[in-house]
């Protein structure tokens, strides 16, 4: 099987699941324009993470990596009625770019962008007691995934959902000792949630559009 095989089976997945979007079809022009990296989640994988908020009915997200906002608006979509997701965005032109987004999307009201490195918002959202999330989602720099999880759990409550973005890397993370400092993210990843008690987890290997990856997921006891 080959990787044109696995991107035309989600072409498949989403002809066949998903009605038409030109709203989300412009956030990926846009994005595609503008120059965030094309890193964004698949349309499958942005249902899958939309899905996940309604099934846990997620009033509260804090998502760490917004990018260009693709897989903010999809968890944005799926909030009820007052919910809010916070996203944290490191790059002011990524930043500006998801912001336009989320006015095109017609998400704005329930998106709050905070600019700036990660662990200083995470930071502030400790003091500012902006817990508990009810999901989480974890897709920026991999190095800090551990540092993330921390801030995760500090933010969360029992029955909150997280998910971690990027696990597998092609099955990289097999290498034990690997210099790749993306790949050692990932597995401290692994490490974070099969050594903490009050997490209970598991990994989706993905293959697809964004090639051979992976999520991991736990829920805080």
């Amino acid at each position: 099987m080959s990787r044109k095989t696995w991107a035309a089976v989600d072409d498949y997945i989403v002809d066949s699941l998903f009605a038409a979007d030109p709203a989300l079809d412009a956030v990926l022009a846009a994005n595609t324009e503008q120059g965030p990296p094309a890193i964004d989640v698949s349309p499958a994988q942005g249902k899958m993470l939309s899905l996940l908020a309604r099934i846990q009915g997620a009033k509260k997200i804090l998502e760490i990596g917004t990018l260009g906002g693709y897989s903010t608006i999809w968890m944005a979509r799926a909030l009820p009625a007052g919910g809010k997701i916070v996203t944290l965005e490191l790059d002011p032109h990524h930043a500006k770019v998801a912001r336009s987004n989320f006015e095109r999307a017609g998400v704005s009201a329930r998106v709050d962008l905070r600019l700036g490195p990660a662990l200083q918002s995470l930071v502030a959202l400790g003091a500012e007691n902006a817990g508990p999330f009810d999901l989480v989602f974890i897709d920026a720099d991999k190095p800090n995934n551990p540092n993330y999880l921390s801030w995760a759990m500090r933010l969360s409550r029992p029955g909150t959902v997280i998910v971690c973005d990027n696990v597998i890397r092609d099955g990289a993370v097999l290498e034990e000792d690997g210099h790749d400092a993306n790949v050692e993210g990932a597995r401290a990843a692994f490490s974070f949630i099969g050594s903490d008690k009050r997490l209970d987890g598991t990994a989706i290997q993905t293959v697809g559009a964004k090639g051979y990856d992976g999520f991991a997921i736990a829920i805080v006891n």
